[in-house]
C-alpha cells in the first residue's frame, strides 16, 4: 500500500465523519462510537490471527486490510492520521526493540 492510498483512505474516511449514519458504512460507525468502533478492531484483530493460524495466505492479507482499515477508521475519529503512525514508525526505525521499549519505560 502506498503513502498515497493511505492519504486517499484518509480523506475518505474524514468526509464520512459529516455524513449521515445512513449514507455509508463508516458513517454508521462513526455514529455508533467509540466502543463500535473498538469493537470491530477487536473482531478484526480475531479474525487475522485465525486466518494466520488456517495457514492461508490470501485469508491473511484479506483479514489484515480490514484491520488496518478499522484501525484507520479509529484514527480519523480521534482525529488522527495513517501519517501519524507512519511518522512514529519512522521514529522507531533502526532502534532495536529492546531500545524502543526502554525509551517508554518498559
Amino acid at each position: 500500500m502506498s503513502n498515497q492510498v493511505l492519504e486517499e483512505l484518509s480523506n475518505v474516511l474524514e468526509s464520512r465523519k459529516e455524513a449521515a449514519p445512513e449514507s455509508s458504512y463508516v458513517a454508521s460507525l462513526y455514529h455508533k462510537g467509540l466502543d463500535a468502533i473498538l469493537k470491530k478492531i477487536g473482531e478484526e484483530a480475531t479474525e487475522t490471527v485465525m486466518a494466520a493460524k488456517d495457514g492461508d495466505p490470501q485469508k491473511v492479507v484479506y483479514e489484515t486490510a480490514d484491520l488496518w482499515f478499522h484501525s484507520m477508521v479509529l484514527l480519523a475519529h480521534l482525529g488522527l492520521t495513517a501519517e501519524d503512525v507512519l511518522a512514529e514508525l519512522e521514529r522507531r526505525f533502526g532502534l532495536s526493540g529492546l531500545e524502543e521499549k526502554a525509551a517508554r519505560g518498559e
